[in-house]
């Protein structure tokens, strides 16, 4: 895996992924910046949401279950002193489909807490705190 960040001005970056993607990062007007992106920890912290959400939802269609919407809002606490590393993370997934197997949903975001999620694992092997919850949504046709 390959990535390159180049500066532009200020506190803004240009990331280009190995696959050709690009972000814009950008830090906020009082260090710099003009707030035209994301923050790099922002961008970990999104990453961490992107990986895992990723295995959820995949494991949740091989079993069949049909999902129609799925977010996972993360809450993420930073130390008071430099560097100001992720303490604790939470992922709390927000899983909205029809007839929605609790034991699935919950197996899903196990098995990405625990097995898949190279994002997570990683950081909670550096000793980040990083808990899991869930909760479903009945999918009501308007």
């Amino acid at each position: 895996m390959q990535a390159t960040v180049k500066w532009m001005d200020g506190a803004m970056f240009i990331g280009e992924s190995g696959s050709g993607h690009t972000v814009v990062m950008d830090g906020p007007e009082d260090l710099g910046g003009r707030n035209m992106g994301v923050r790099p920890m922002e961008m970990l912290l999104l990453g961490v949401g992107g990986c895992s959400i990723y295995d959820v939802i995949s494991m949740l269609k091989k079993s069949r279950q049909k999902v129609v919407d799925c977010r996972v809002e993360l809450q993420a606490e930073r130390a008071d002193a430099v560097p100001a590393v992720f303490t604790r993370i939470n992922l709390h997934f927000v899983v909205t489909g029809e007839a929605l197997k609790e034991s699935q949903v919950k197996r899903a975001v196990e098995l990405s807490a625990e097995k898949y999620c190279s994002a997570s694992i990683m950081l909670g092997a550096a000793g980040v705190e990083i808990t899991h919850s869930h909760e479903i949504v009945e999918f009501a046709p308007a």
